[in-house]
């Protein structure tokens, strides 16, 4: 089991709903190139307009594509139909969530929670999205609720650990993360965490977490990347070059695994493998403003000032703000001056 929380954004705001209105039976005008699976569900839906679940699939596909109004339509029509499916209520609430209407969003998962109290899976988002609303202490009311239901409910003691985390309560917030690996050692999320806690109290012991978490997931990307990160704080450069290494070869397309490797080569005084590095990030991503600013650096300080003299050109082009570049430019301009 994954899990993801602690990477949610905790912004979200907006307290009116607004829906589109539909036919009385859904049916919705077919547009020129739409996608077959959504022109086969529709299809579906004129043939069997009375049928919830093809609604929730269509609802599903809208909320895929970030169509949220059509999604939200969806769910009302398959929720009149028949309202005893929880998941048309789970999928509802992350519609609203996702569209910035975390009122509606907390009240829809609310109301889910009291229709079904034994759903365990819905007291659980329903502590997430308090988390993801700041809601701490309503959040671990939520988890108490879980808990005796199931007292060894792993998830639970890991939303334990993320309210702590937030609230600034270190030790309690391990404990609880501690709790959650011993219940379930599959918890991703509870192993970083417990690593980087453990880094941030200068704990040696933040290694081993991060080692359990790639043991985990030895495929994930964002394993080694925090392992990576915990590595370069500790100053221990080549450890954390070989860790982006391996992430490299397990995801080619990571490019902060690229552009971290070259600032740690630039510490290094490696200078040509910190070019290569930054090389390779703006391969991946062409808009990769930084990686251009810090290929500049690079060749400026191989003395390819033709080279850097482009690069932070092209940094400025994609961000016309970027102060550091156009100072750049103009100390390349001075030296050329002096030539």
């Amino acid at each position: 089991m994954k899990r993801t929380f602690y990477l949610l954004l905790l912004l979200f705001t907006g307290f009116v709903s607004a829906c589109n209105s539909n036919d009385p039976n859904g049916n919705r005008a077919e547009v020129p190139g739409e996608d077959p699976g959504l022109q086969a569900l529709n299809q579906q839906i004129a043939e069997q307009p009375a049928n919830d679940e093809l609604y929730f699939q269509r609802a599903n596909y809208y909320y895929q594509q970030e169509a949220y109004d059509e999604a939200l339509a969806d769910l009302d029509r398959a929720l009149a139909l028949d309202s005893t499916m929880v998941d048309y209520h789970h999928l509802l609430a992350d519609v609203y969530l996702d569209y910035y209407k975390s009122y509606e969003a907390l009240k829809t998962l609310e109301k889910a929670a009291d229709q079904f109290p034994s759903s365990i899976r819905t007291l659980l988002k329903l502590s997430e999205f308090q988390l993801i609303l700041k809601q701490h202490e309503a959040s671990m009311r939520t988890v108490d609720r879980i808990l005796k239901q199931d007292p060894q409910n792993a998830e639970a003691y890991f939303m334990f650990g993320l309210n702590f985390e937030e609230l600034g309560d270190t030790l309690r917030a391990i404990n609880s993360y501690q709790q959650a690996v011993e219940l379930d050692p599959d918890i991703l999320d509870a192993w970083i965490s417990l690593g980087q806690l453990h880094a941030g109290l200068g704990n040696d012991i933040a290694a081993r977490f991060f080692d359990n978490a790639i043991r985990v997931a030895p495929q994930e990307p964002q394993v080694y990347f925090a392992k990576a990160a915990y590595l370069s704080d500790q100053n221990r450069l080549q450890e954390a070059l070989e860790v982006y290494d391996e992430l490299i070869r397990i995801s080619p397309q990571f490019t902060a695994a690229y552009f971290n490797s070259g600032l740690l080569y630039l510490d290094l005084d490696s200078l040509d493998r910190a070019r290569q590095m930054f090389d390779m990030a703006v391969k991946v991503d062409p808009a990769y403003v930084k990686a251009y600013y810090y290929r500049a650096v690079s060749r400026e300080m191989m003395g390819d000032l033709a080279g850097a003299k482009t690069d932070y050109e092209q940094a400025l082009r994609l961000a016309p703000d970027l102060k550091a570049a156009e100072e750049a430019l103009a100390r390349l301009a001075r030296a050329q001056q002096t030539q």
